[in-house]
């Protein structure tokens, strides 16, 4: 029959065993149990040499066998202490033997693991939770922690960690003589995350073990992080030299795992360190391809499985394959040193105890299992004695039997993570995933009570969790019973704290404070949210906060304010407690960053955390962190960033973005374009303000040749930005295309169109769908059908309507092709009756409709006209500029326009009519002096002027474009000069045969002979040539002109009595005239021969070169004084000259004495008119503002005369020329200038011409009266929504100004919104001082008395002077505003009350004649009487008092 299985701890046997043949020495020699103690002198050989044992006996007494000899062994020590028990021992080893039942007794106590049990040298498995830059976080078991610096992983990587320090000169030379993959191994060391990977199993040896609270020497740092600091206390090692310490070479076998570290790379494969002396591994290239996905490294850890030994036995080769290295598992070993901790090997149940279960590892160690690895669907009957399950070996304690711990976790033994099965799913989950930190569980039930370690718990789910005895309570607990609040069973509320990776357990917390505690970890802080703290530390990097006993924060500097804060430790107090915003949350670096920026914080905009968040059109608050050269960069929340170039960020040119930005600074900005790919935000500033509705990136609804309508939405250089209706999609259209579809230059175009106008009838004629915009153009206007009938020059009529193409344009017009043989000419000043509403020169290739006003038969072309007035002559148009046919249509002064023809280097030739042109010299074209002028002007440009002269004769047209009147006599010419002519000039030279006169207003000069200087004959006409001085003005009459030479006579008998005596007696009118002063001399008779001698120098003097106009002459003459009474600016003018009357006597005696006495009475007339006369022009002016410079007045009058000429920016230029030349004292003259500008601008100007004034005049006067005036100049004007955005503005920067609450309150009211106006006294009164409390509170009243409700008003009033019943100016507020009103019992009540307080006799006066002065108006006799009375009872009362 088959041989029965003997037990492993009975002697019994059916064949008896040899003595042994040794001799006993009792003194040296420990007695044993023949049961147990198995020798080389026991021998039982069966007759063949065979044996009567089966295989498995042979198996079980070789393992007893290798188990007692260790037990010899580790009890050496204790021999000599046992010598005198060896009879006992041998008795008890008898008893023993009988009793094998008994052996449960002495099985291996099941214990936790803790930091007092653990040692140096201790092998023990573990699991990677955390990857630090310089260590390993390796979860143990028995909620345990511990560390791998990265000196102990393995001492290849050591190695190349001590090179890195080596000098870089001896690390060259050491390079060239060693081998090719060492020296690419020491030229880069590997980070650890390319090592290891969280969750990854290691198998490690205790190298050190710290006492609590020791200092880091770990290479870990400061950590708030409890499990980074709980698992400094223990410290690990993963090199192969010490976790393999003690296999021997011969346990390398088949199917044996074990861990090894990248040695070095050779041709085939890796050569590997075991750690076990005389022998290595190697490991193929191909088998690592198969198995890992990326190329091994020197140094590298590798969890390998012995495939086979090498014949020589110095090489095995391995394998990496994860499988095999899960499911291999281990049968026999030479000794106890050769179970490596997370072996997988074979046991037997010996017994199974509440707290965990024995076991028999491989046939004869000593294991257990402790209840936290447990199967954990583990049901009673799944675990028996005598079953036989694979379990994983944890650690193993060096005591006396080696007793191994070991674990029956699923999860352990498949080496992979604890996962969860959720309620109603199919799929495993992480258990981290199903209860992240910080999750609330309700009803956790107690499973287990350790008095001193804590609790054990389970969840619904089946998951386990352990709370520590320190987080059951917020009380201080020393031990834990079974009977109490915690006792199994019971129900309690916990909180996920963290997680006991390798055993699978929750870390948990029952402690109130944990559970209502908001910041658990950095992850549960929110970006954007707002926190409260308190402030731990103050120092230059920043300003911590503590917002948790877990979670800390910090400010950096520039978040402390919104401004820079010189001396942050004065705000900032350590303890106190702080408001902040979540900037940023990093839980990598376990980091939160605060902001404790007001404007940040109090911001109920949009918060931008993530790119995904920011959408077009958005407005949000961002902190400049960079200023570039043309760009801002602005951050957000969570380190979102975005771009702000430099065209954003003003409507203004911004030429210095660091001059107006710094860092810090927090800016409102709004997005305007999202870059997906790159992940980029172009944002605005200047959009941030104003009303903006972002575009539709949707433009699939648009196609091309569909007809749109859209609003203007910006207006660039060469096109113009629209907004579709109702799409709101983005489109372009040319600024050439609509000038042409109006009819008018790109310059008008620009001036006409407006932000907001709707243009309508629009084609779509591109789509580009990558940038999300169309491109749009004018619908082309409908063909003229032309006449059926042929057009012949025969048969064409005036008036006759035609169409045409436009073909071609030259200097004169414009040329239309109305058939293949006749054509037509359009000239600019027929193409409108207004030459400021269309082009004068139409598109090439725009179809027209003209009339024909006459026909050139020579040339065969018409002439053509677009006017509306010639094409449809029976409506009624408006006519601007009149059409001008010959010259004869113009008369000097006339204002005229025209279209400038040609630029040429005398001035301008501009086209006035059909074939007119009219000349402008250089000298007429400015009021001032300007060197460059021609970039000034260019070809077909509109300009308005007035005619000089016209000569119909010559076809000469002489214009002007300067600004003052035309009083001025026109410039004469030979051809307009003719004999008995009056003129006026200056006498230029003085010969011994006559004067040389140069005539005003021309280039001519005239000689009038000594003889005609008196009708006297017999004069000495030496003496009446010497009473003539150069640039004396004279009046003269032409003579003769013959020959280019001109004749002048001074004779008194040549001028009539009216030239002398009436000044109206002149051909010019009197607005006409420029004040000519002429002097009268006295004339000599001579020789009447005198003519002929000198005949030959009467030749006449034309000057080819002009001439410098004297507006004043030497000696005694004097200018036309200016008038400045009964002026009205924008009124008509009027010019009163003096007059000048002549007298001639032939007596020599009385001449002198009446020139004398004629020359005084004009000069008092002179003086007696300087003020007397309005400007009439530029030099006018300037001539005032030299003797008044620091009169804004005039200046102001300067500019507006301007204005009426329509200079706009020549106002602005003496706007900014006062300003220089007014005093600096004169601030108040200055002020009013600035005022001007103001008004100017927000007439003529644009937003950001109008915004630069304001800037300029805020720096330059007191800032709060220019809001101010800007706000009222806008009120004025009806810009209302602008002026209530200025009174905002006002407000923000002066909310301590009184005046400026109650002038915005004014606005509000004064336009009909009363609530507003009365919203604002609440926010008035929080802002300003106290002292102005009451003086506000009186203004809001008397505005509601003027414009709101009277009754209100009262109400506020009562307020006053019952608070305040001393504050008479109060009352006499109160009074007035009452009196207005006409309520005169109300007044009288009022006068009763304040009358009844006690005051003096001088302010009672005061009340009684007021009340008096009302009664008097608005009552009667009886009140006027009453209030005597009772200022006499006063009076009494007040003296008897006293």
């Amino acid at each position: 029959m088959a041989a029965q299985k003997r037990a492993l701890d009975d002697s019994s046997s059916t064949h008896k065993t040899k003595k042994p043949k040794i001799s006993q020495h009792p003194e040296n020699t420990q007695p044993v149990s023949a049961t147990t103690n198995l020798t080389a002198d026991e021998v039982d050989f069966p007759r063949g040499g065979g044996t009567s044992f089966t295989p498995l006996e042979v198996k079980s007494i070789r393992a007893e066998a290798m188990k007692e000899a260790h037990e010899e062994l580790f009890n050496e020590s204790q021999v000599a202490a046992r010598k005198g028990k060896q009879s006992r021992r041998k008795s008890e080893a008898a008893a023993s033997s009988k009793k094998p039942s008994q052996k449960v007794e002495h099985a291996a106590r099941i214990e936790h693991l803790n930091y007092k049990r653990m040692s140096v040298g201790m092998k023990i498995f573990g699991q990677i939770i955390a990857i630090q830059p310089l260590a390993l976080i390796v979860s143990l078991p028995n909620q345990l922690l511990g560390h791998v610096p990265i000196t102990n992983i393995s001492s290849q990587l050591t190695t190349l960690l001590e090179r890195m320090d080596v000098d870089e000169d001896e690390d060259a030379k050491e390079s060239e003589s060693e081998g090719k993959e060492e020296a690419e191994s020491r030229s880069k060391v590997p980070e650890l995350s390319d090592f290891f990977h969280n969750g990854q199993y290691v198998r490690a040896t205790v190298t050190t073990l710290h006492v609590p609270g020791s200092t880091d020497v770990t290479g870990l740092g400061k950590s708030r992080d409890e499990t980074i600091r709980a698992s400094r206390r223990v410290e690990l090692s993963l090199t192969p030299e010490r976790v393999n310490a003690g296999v021997q070479k011969s346990d390398l076998k088949a199917g044996y795992t074990l861990s090894t570290s990248v040695k070095s790379i050779e041709d085939h494969g890796y050569l590997l360190d075991l750690g076990v002396p005389d022998i290595s591994g190697f490991l193929a290239f191909k088998d690592v391809e198969v198995e890992l996905p990326s190329k091994l490294q020197i140094g590298q850890l590798l969890d390998a499985t012995i495939s086979s030994i090498s014949k020589n036995g110095r090489t095995c080769n391995v394998t990496v394959n994860p499988q095999a290295f899960v499911s291999s598992t281990l049968t026999e070993v030479n000794h106890v040193s050769s179970v490596l901790p997370g072996t997988l090997v074979q046991t037997l149940i010996t017994a199974v105890h509440p707290t965990g279960i024995n076991l028999q590892v491989l046939g004869y160690f000593d294991g257990t299992v402790d209840e936290f690895h447990l199967p954990h669907r583990m049901t009673e009957k799944s675990l028996k004695t005598g079953q036989k399950v694979k379990a994983r070996v944890l650690y193993y304690l060096p005591s006396a039997p080696p007793k191994l711990a070991l674990s029956l976790n699923e999860h352990v033994v498949r080496l992979t993570s604890r996962d969860v099965l959720p309620q109603g799913s199919d799929t495993h989950f992480p258990m981290q995933e199903i209860y992240p930190i910080g999750t609330l569980i309700n009803d956790v039930k107690v499973l287990r009570v350790e008095a001193e370690r804590g609790l054990t718990v389970r969840l619904d789910s089946g998951v386990d969790g352990f709370v520590h005895i320190s987080h059951i309570s917020d009380e201080h607990l020393l031990s834990l019973s079974n009977s109490g609040p915690w006792k199994p069973g019971s129900l309690h509320r916990a909180r996920v704290l963290g997680y006991y990776s390798f055993d699978g357990l929750l870390q948990l917390s029952l402690k109130p404070s944990v559970l209502a505690r908001k910041h658990l970890q950095v992850t549960d802080v929110h970006v954007g949210e707002i926190v409260k703290g308190v402030i731990k530390n103050l120092n230059d990097s920043g300003l911590f906060v503590s917002l948790s006993e877990t979670v800390d924060g910090v400010v950096w500097p520039n978040h402390f304010a919104d401004i820079r804060l010189k001396n942050p430790s004065k705000r900032f107090k350590i303890g106190a407690t702080i408001k902040c915003r979540v900037l940023v949350v990093d839980p990598e670096r376990n980091r939160v960053s605060l902001t404790a920026k007001k404007s940040l914080i109090e911001s109920d905009l949009p918060r931008i955390t993530a790119f995904e968040h920011a959408k077009i059109g958005v407005v949000a608050l961002g902190v400049i962190f960079k200023v570039l050269p043309k760009a801002l960069m602005i951050e957000f929340y969570n380190n979102v960033k975005a771009v702000v170039p430099i065209k954003e960020v003003s409507e203004e040119l911004v030429e210095n973005l660091s001059s107006l930005y710094t860092t810090g600074k927090v800016v409102k900005i709004r997005i305007i374009t999202l870059k997906p790919e790159e992940k980029t935000i172009i944002a605005s500033i200047r959009k941030s303000g104003a009303v903006y509705e972002p575009f539709s990136s949707d433009i699939s609804g648009v196609e091309i040749g569909n007809i749109v309508q859209g609003l203007v939405f910006e207006i660039h250089k060469e096109n113009a930005v629209l907004a579709l209706q109702p799409s709101n999609i983005r489109a372009l259209i040319s600024i050439n295309n609509l000038a042409n579809h109006r009819g008018l230059s790109a310059a008008q175009l620009k001036v006409a169109l407006k932000v907001g106008d709707k243009l309508e009838a629009l084609v779509v004629v591109s789509r580009n769908t990558e940038n999300n915009f169309v491109i749009v153009a004018n619908k082309p206007k409908l063909k003229l059908s032309l006449a059926k009938s042929v057009i012949s020059l025969d048969t064409v009529e005036s008036g006759q309507s035609v169409g045409g193409r436009v073909v071609r344009h030259t200097a004169y017009g414009v040329l239309v092709k109305l058939s293949s043989h006749i054509g037509g000419v359009l000239y600019p000043t027929d193409v409108s009756d207004d030459f400021g509403s269309a082009t004068s020169f139409p598109a090439m290739d725009a179809i027209l409709k003209a009339v024909v006003i006459s026909v050139d038969q020579d040339r065969k072309q018409l002439i053509l006209s677009t006017r509306r007035s010639r094409m449809y002559p029976d409506q009624a148009s408006k006519v601007v500029d009149r059409e001008i046919t010959q010259i004869s249509d113009l008369h000097v002064g006339a204002k005229v326009r025209g279209f400038i023809k040609s630029i040429t280097d005398h001035g301008l030739f501009i086209t006035i009519g059909r074939n007119i042109d009219a000349r402008v010299q250089i000298r007429e074209l400015f009021d001032d002096f300007v060197k460059d002028w021609k970039p000034r002007f260019e070809l077909h440009q509109l300009v308005q002027g007035r005619i000089l002269s016209a000569e119909a004769d010559t076809k000469k047209v002489e214009m002007t474009l300067r600004s003052g009147d035309l009083s001025k006599p026109v410039a004469l010419t030979l051809s307009t000069l003719a004999p008995g002519q009056h003129v006026d000039g200056v006498v230029k030279r003085i010969e011994e045969y006559g004067l040389f006169i140069q005539i005003n207003n021309s280039k001519l000069s005239g000689l009038c002979h000594k003889s005609q200087l008196s009708d006297n004959k017999d004069a000495d006409f030496a003496v009446a040539l010497r009473g003539f001085r150069e640039n004396d003005r004279v009046k003269a009459v032409i003579v003769d002109i013959k020959d280019k030479r001109i004749s002048l006579s001074l004779k008194p008998s040549r001028f009539a009595v009216e030239d002398t005596d009436d000044p109206q007696a002149n051909d010019q009118p009197i607005d006409e005239l420029d004040g000519v002063d002429v002097q009268s001399s006295r004339s000599e008779a001579g020789d009447e021969n005198s003519s002929n001698d000198d005949e030959s120098a009467m030749r006449v003097d034309v000057n080819t070169q002009p001439q410098l106009q004297h507006s004043y002459a030497t000696g005694k003459s004097s200018n036309a004084p200016l008038k400045l009474s009964d002026y009205q600016w924008f009124g008509d003018t009027v010019n009163v000259d003096a007059s000048h009357s002549y007298e001639s006597d032939d007596s020599d005696d009385e001449a002198p004495s009446k020139k004398k006495k004629k020359r005084t009475e004009i000069e008092q007339d002179l003086t007696a008119q300087m003020h007397s006369k309005a400007p009439e022009s530029s030099a006018d002016f300037e001539r005032l503002l030299l003797g008044s410079p620091n009169s804004s007045y005039l200046w102001i009058q300067y500019m507006s005369f301007q204005l009426q000429l329509s200079e706009i920016e020549k106002a602005r230029e003496i706007g900014r020329r006062a300003l220089d030349k007014i005093s600096f004292r004169e601030e108040a003259e200055k002020l009013n200038v600035w005022v001007a500008l103001l008004n100017l601008e927000n007439a003529y100007g644009i937003d950001e011409t109008l915004e630069k004034v304001f800037r300029d005049a805020a720096r330059a006067n007191d800032s709060k009266t220019v809001h101010l005036r800007l706000a009222s100049i806008l009120d004025q004007s009806d810009k209302h929504k602008k002026a209530e955005e200025q009174y905002k503005r006002t407000c923000k920067k002066f909310g301590l100004s009184s005046k400026v609450w109650t002038s915005f309150a004014e606005h509000y009211i004064q336009r009909g919104e009363i609530e507003e106006s009365r919203k604002l006294l609440p926010r008035a009164l929080q802002s300003l001082e106290k002292r102005k409390h009451l003086k506000t509170i009186s203004r809001f009243a008397q505005l509601e008395y003027k414009f709101g409700e009277p009754e209100r008003g009262k109400t506020l009033f009562e307020g006053i002077v019952d608070s305040h019943p001393k504050r008479w100016d109060m009352w006499s507020i109160y009074m007035d505003m009452e009196a207005r009103r006409s309520d005169i019992q109300s007044l009288r009540n009022l006068f009763d009350r304040v009358l009844k307080l006690k005051m003096t006799s001088h302010k009672a006066k005061s009340f009684f004649k007021k009340w008096l002065e009302l009664e008097r108006r608005l009552g009667d006799e009886e009140g006027a009487e009453m209030v005597k009375q009772k200022a006499i009872e006063w009076t009494q009362r007040s003296n008897n008092s006293s």
